[in-house]
């Protein structure tokens, strides 16, 4: 039965060739995915390990060694972490001062750079060359003497400088450590206790977005694969039921199914692993985590190359079997077919249960990422199979309307047709549906996410003001911030107003006269905090709450300034309160926080950034009040990273498995359609059929889908975060106005083989 079934597949004429073709090219699509996804999430874990010295001097000892970082051989290595920026993009930048020749060695350095030296990532130093000095070079004290290798860098754009020091100097700064070892531990193994991850993404991250990618991706796929398998059943129906009417038994007829489906397969596999190595350089491009994947670092573990190389062959197999099941109760069960039994309502209860999930997380939602990945995961898992569980009963309602709403012969055809066999109708269109999902879920989530932590409109144009905060902490018994520095010297403002694009510089100093905070809303149980001191006269330049009580010299005005109130919780006054000092003793005082306003070009941030840095160099970098909203908005980058791959991969899946599925389901029903010809129906009446047949159970699942996929955003955000969906933009309405009219296209695309299988000739009993 074997080589017969080898014979039938490789040998039955051109049909045979044409389906087997088809199958082999679908799965090789979905095989290609599938492998991208295991390699991504290889590289991911590999990316995230490198980020494991960044992370030295965190262990919970620290600022004394960890049992992790010590070692008694070796000399104490002064560390001092900071992220630098330039142009939006975050620059690692890591102060180190041996003191001694065994002091250890950071990962990609051949040695430790001695004062006045400095190592740079291949992308830093490109950028270093490129740009004015006064933008970014003059930050790094020194010159530079080598390259960081890759065993240090994440990714190819990795932007890293590592800077040497004296001891003495080094030491003196805020926040630098003793340490004896460079951490080793992957932040992916960080627990809390044993290490802090201040560079990459904790356990917990790492496992928060593989599963959401993961079950967002893994559907579309089955989909495919599941649809390639299925190709052409109804004719291989025939032909097995022919078989068994001359004495082929049940188990021969499912050898030869799996052979034929199996031979496919293991070709599509194959052609699958060529694909995954003819674009893996372009897939070491996608910006998943923040930064690129080397190419190198997108493998294949053993375990990974059998799951596919066996899963996918052996779900084919079984897929055929169960295409076939009513050849194996009866062979009289294919040519002698009646009416499928329509679907029940009780196809949406795992829709509805799915739904009901995530209603019941809002207000009970688990405290651990484990727990977190459960409820939303098996919340999703539940709606995307209800989806295409319920679609058949979608789509059967949505047909009697239209039949039972018509006259016209086009329209009365596929509504019944479709009525008669909804399943069919909604399995076209099952991976667009799907993807017109999770398209609406992911823009739901981050368009409330972006509304919520961004920058509002109106106060874009504080966005490129760039803001230093000189205090570390505040005095909770008193609200005093502990931490100030020396007034900036004459010659450091008068670099920074000369400096194009800055529009005006405001210092605030500590406050001797103990006012309180003016943006202080009064709520909770906190100890007010004690406002900052300013000139008015520097607070007009400011792009925004720049106005002082009428007459006043000086004022009060809020802690972090720079935020210029863009944070929900903070409530400051139309004009700040006069403050009782004078103008030079003002300006005697120590400093908190320096804010300078610009124009928003590169230039002028980057510039004024320089300047602040070389002013204060043991303090933090200065950042923009955009950057300071997408740190702390970190996690919403990592969503719409995530998003954007989702939807990138979903929809092309899905026009993949529509156009299978159409013209599979043509030569399925090429003698219907045949008889339909011969009896004198036009060939376009044929084509309008066809279209409506693909196009009602499309338009009509796809308007659940979207309004189930913003209803699954709305729950998640309300449990999650205490959010609201947002409207759409502009961009949602395109990606599905697009998706749409690409698979109408698809669907029209299929027209030119409906005349060439409805011939005369195709209408012949066999």
């Amino acid at each position: 039965m074997i080589n017969l079934g080898l014979r039938l597949t490789l040998n039955g004429g051109r049909e045979a060739a044409a389906r087997l073709a088809v199958i082999a090219a679908a799965v090789a699509v979905g095989v290609g995915l599938l492998l991208s996804i295991l390699a991504a999430v290889n590289a991911t874990a590999t990316q995230n390990s490198r980020n494991a010295w960044l992370n030295t001097g965190t262990g919970k000892s620290a600022p004394h060694a960890s049992a992790a970082e010590s070692d008694a051989d070796a000399d104490p290595l002064w560390w001092l972490l900071r992220a630098d920026r330039f142009d939006g993009r975050l620059i690692g930048r890591v102060d180190v001062a041996a003191t001694g020749p065994n002091a250890p060695v950071p990962p990609g350095l051949p040695r430790l750079p001695g004062p006045g030296e400095f190592y740079v990532s291949p992308a830093l130093g490109k950028l270093l060359h490129s740009t004015p000095a006064a933008e970014l070079a003059d930050r790094y004290p020194g010159h530079e003497v080598g390259t960081v290798g890759t065993a240090a860098l994440p990714g190819p754009d990795s932007l890293v400088v590592v800077i040497g020091h004296h001891p003495d100097e080094l030491a003196k700064r805020p926040g630098a450590t003793r340490v004896t070892s460079i951490t080793t531990v992957a932040p992916g193994n960080c627990n809390g206790t044993n290490c802090t991850v201040r560079a990459g993404i904790d356990n917990s991250g790492i496992k928060l977005i593989l599963s959401v990618a993961g079950t967002a991706l893994i559907f579309p796929v089955l989909i495919l694969i599941g649809t390639a398998t299925r190709l052409a059943a109804a004719r291989r129906e025939q032909r097995f039921a022919a078989m068994r009417l001359v004495g082929a038994t049940p188990r021969q007829i499912t050898v030869i199914a799996t052979v034929e489906s199996t031979v496919a397969a293991v070709i599509g596999t194959a052609a699958g692993f060529g694909l995954f190595s003819l674009f893996r350089t372009q897939l070491a491009a996608v910006d998943l985590t923040g930064t690129p994947y080397f190419a190198d670092d997108l493998t294949l573990s053993t375990g990974n190359v059998l799951l596919v190389a066996v899963a996918v062959p052996v779900g084919a197999a079984i897929a055929a079997r169960i295409a076939l099941r009513r050849v194996q109760v009866s062979p009289l069960g294919v040519t002698r077919r009646v009416t499928p039994r329509p679907p029940r309502i009780h196809r949406v209860i795992p829709l509805v249960a799915g739904i009901a999930e995530l209603s019941w997380v809002i207000g009970r939602v688990p405290e651990s990422t484990d727990g977190q990945i459960v409820v939303f995961v098996s919340g999703i898992l539940l709606v995307l199979t209800g989806l295409v569980i319920a679609g058949p009963w979608l789509t059967m309602g949505g047909a009697r309307v239209l039949a039972r709403a018509t006259s016209r012969p086009a329209l009365l055809v596929a509504g019944r047709r479709l009525a008669d066999d909804p399943k069919a109708g909604f399995r076209a269109v099952s991976g667009l549906v799907l993807a017109l999902c999770v398209t609406s879920t992911a823009v739901g989530i981050i368009g409330a996410l972006n509304a919520e932590r961004g920058i509002p409109p109106a106060a874009r144009a504080v966005a490129g003001a760039v803001d230093t905060h000189y205090v570390y902490d505040f005095d909770h018994a008193t609200g005093r911030p502990i931490g100030s520095v020396p007034p900036p010297s004459k010659a450091a403002l008068d670099d920074l107003n000369s400096v194009p694009g800055v529009t005006g510089v405001l210092v605030i100093h500590t406050n001797p006269l103990g006012t309180p905070d003016p943006g202080y809303d009064g709520q909770g149980s906190t100890t007010p905090l004690v406002a900052g001191l300013a000139s008015c006269a520097q607070l007009a330049t400011m792009p925004a709450h720049n106005t002082c009580a009428s007459g006043a010299e000086a004022a009060s005005v809020a802690q972090y300034f720079g935020t210029f109130g863009t944070y929900e919780w903070e409530h400051w006054p139309e004009a700040w309160p006069a403050a009782g000092i004078s103008a030079p003793r003002l300006a005697r005082l120590p400093v908190v926080e320096i804010v300078v306003a610009t124009d928003g070009s590169t230039t002028a941030i980057e510039r004024a950034r320089t300047i602040l840095m070389n002013a204060y160099p043991g303090q933090d970098v200065p950042r923009t009040v955009e950057e300071d909203h997408a740190e702390m908005g970190a996690q919403l980058a990592g969503y719409r990273q995530l998003a954007d791959v989702v939807v990138l991969v979903s929809f092309p899946i899905a026009g993949c498995s529509l156009a299978v599925n159409v013209a599979g389901g043509l030569r399925d029903r090429k003698r219907p359609f045949s008889l339909l010809r011969l009896t004198g129906t036009p060939l376009g009446m044929l084509r309008r059929v066809v279209l409506l047949e693909s196009a009602v159970p499309l338009l009509v699942v796809s308007a659940v889908a979207i309004g189930t996929g913003f209803l699954a955003a709305q729950l998640f955000l309300q449990a999650q975060f205490g959010y609201s969906v947002q409207a759409p933009g502009i961009q949602y309405y395109a990606i599905v106005l697009t998706g749409l009219v690409a698979s109408l296209g698809v669907i029209a695309s299929t027209m030119p083989l409906l005349r060439r299988i409805t011939g005369p000739e195709t209408a012949r009993n066999e």
